[in-house]
């Protein structure tokens, strides 16, 4: 298997004595994937792209990003990663293409006048390009930031809770241009956020943590068979079926033209289903909580 680009091993840190935010936490992050690191507020999802990008030093543990330990290589990891904060970090009292361009020159950037031109044309900033930041809209400024992270190339990209502040609009076209980026450029994504259906779809795989610590880690197909071993299937009949005529298939909840069943798989929803319809028609079949947030609650559940 390659290297990993990403990995902590037995990491701790503590703000206070005795208090850990990161309590020994170990992962490791293949090239190219898309990561979610998810938790509620608290549960050191900021912390720990701060420890893995040299800005706080771990207590205990080893780091390493792009082949580097942040700590006595922090410059070296920082040429390699762009990060986006909540803040994004943006001089309010300066343009988008001067903020852009004093970025630039700190990383070093080639062209900058080039590269700052390029990215504000794709982040739909060119017309707002001479504008203060200030002026701007919380949506803008995202896509700015964005812009700023990828201004030297990175092969990582540390997002944390990027769609904050963001309309439904705006945070699909900021999780589409994500996905983009990865595919297109195999730019590795560590995305910071607890809201878990807006990373469900596209993330590779997923690290539940709480206060610090390592609850779980997969992708969602094995989350979903390790959690979610019994399914609940919602039918929308069209008629006032009683249930009782589905021997072996536990209905748990009847409304007027609608059942919901406990079933062991989903390779029992066509035996179901066949029966349902000796006697009454089906419109749909929609098996309900086969999400992340589910898993999340079972993981909770079974880990405290």
């Amino acid at each position: 298997m390659e290297k990993a680009i990403i990995s902590m091993e037995k990491v701790n840190k503590a703000f206070l004595p005795g208090i850990r935010v990161i309590d020994n936490l170990s992962f490791s992050v293949q090239k190219g994937e898309i990561i979610g690191i998810l938790g509620p507020n608290g549960a050191g999802k900021t912390t720990t792209i701060r420890l893995l990008n040299g800005v706080l030093y771990p207590d205990a543990g080893r780091i390493s990003v792009a082949g580097f330990d942040p700590v006595s290589a922090g410059d070296e990891v920082r040429k390699r990663c762009g990060v986006l904060t909540e803040s994004a970090g943006l001089y309010e009292h300066m343009t988008a293409r001067d903020n852009l361009l004093f970025f630039a020159e700190l990383y070093g950037v080639a062209e900058p006048v080039r590269q700052a031109g390029r990215l504000l044309s794709e982040f739909g900033l060119a017309e707002a390009a001479r504008k203060k930041v200030g002026t701007f809209s919380t949506g803008m400024k995202k896509r700015l930031g964005i812009a700023k992270a990828l201004l030297h190339d990175p092969e990582i990209l540390f997002l944390d809770e990027p769609t904050t502040g963001l309309d439904p609009e705006g945070s699909r076209a900021l999780l589409n241009y994500i996905k983009e980026l990865n595919r297109e450029y195999r730019v590795t994504i560590f995305l910071a956020t607890h809201l878990l259906k807006q990373v469900q779809d596209f993330g590779h795989r997923f690290l539940f943590i709480e206060q610090g610590r390592l609850l779980e880690s997969g992708n969602f197909a094995e989350l979903e068979g390790k959690y979610l071993r019994e399914i609940t299937l919602q039918v929308e009949t069209g008629l006032a079926v009683s249930g009782d005529e589905f021997a072996g298939f536990p209905v748990i909840k009847k409304e007027p033209g609608y059942l919901w069943f406990r079933l062991e798989s989903k390779n029992t929803v066509p035996l179901l289903l066949e029966k349902i319809l000796a006697v009454a028609p089906v419109y749909s079949a929609v098996i309900a909580g086969r999400d992340l947030e589910t898993i999340y609650f079972k993981i909770r559940e079974e880990k405290r």
